[in-house]
């Protein structure tokens, strides 16, 4: 059964890798041309008040919650869920796996804030913004970091355990924080939906290449040692 799952996970990880890339394609040409932006705004407007579009649907604790809940993806919560985690591997003496999260947040990081300056779209204008906000709009940047630091912690659980339920349930859990962090940032406002998805597919993107990449590595360092006997 471990062989077939072996097996099985870089042909999943490649197609996984190859729509999620152009997915973030197309989304980032059709808003390079303004082709979204009709659906766009409708979807963002969803969430106001049509009678006041500076007031967001629902009751004074939803706005409260999402805006706690878009701190999910912010870099302050972020960087020390991931030092804990980098250190704890560490002390374990599991540099491989500390050295894997590191690397893939930290590249993750850099290429989302690179195709941010590429894009250089501006933030939406029909509404309030309900958070501050500081860099430009595609892709959203607590989409594509809440993507890459939630699905790649998840997948270094996901190498440690060997219950299917447990898995399961690790990798449902980095899914809804994901989805959950996204839609906040338009309820706030702060970004369009298509930002939102366009960060989440590049966040997605970028999870399965690194895991792919360290399954590679596994396989080379597994070669290796048969090599050596």
């Amino acid at each position: 059964m471990r062989d077939t799952r072996s097996a099985l996970l870089p042909v999943a990880l490649m197609a996984l890798l190859g729509a999620a890339v152009f997915a973030f394609l197309q989304l980032a040409d059709e808003v390079g041309e303004d082709e979204l932006g009709a659906i766009d705004e409708a979807l963002l407007l969803l969430f106001r008040d049509p009678s006041d579009r500076s007031q967001v649907i629902g009751p004074p604790w939803l706005e409260e919650t999402m805006v706690e809940i878009t701190a999910l993806g912010g870099y302050p919560i972020l960087v020390v869920m991931v030092a804990v985690v980098v250190g704890y591997l560490f002390m374990m003496r599991m540099a491989g796996p500390a050295l894997f999260v590191l690397a893939s947040i930290v590249t993750g990081t850099i290429a989302g804030h690179v195709l941010k300056l590429v894009y250089d779209r501006p933030r939406p204008d029909i509404v309030d913004h309900l958070v501050a906000i500081h860099t430009p709009s595609f892709p959203s940047g607590h989409a594509t970091m809440s993507a890459v630091v939630y699905l790649t912690l998840a997948s270094l659980i996901m190498r440690l355990v060997d219950s299917t339920l447990v898995r399961g349930y690790v990798l449902s859990v980095a899914v809804l924080l994901t989805l959950a962090v996204g839609i906040s940032r338009v309820y706030l406002g702060v970004h369009w939906p298509s930002d939102v998805a366009a960060g989440w597919a590049l966040g997605v993107a970028w999870a399965s290449l690194s895991w792919l990449v360290v399954a590679a590595l596994r396989v080379y360092r597994e070669r290796a040692r048969e090599k050596a006997r």
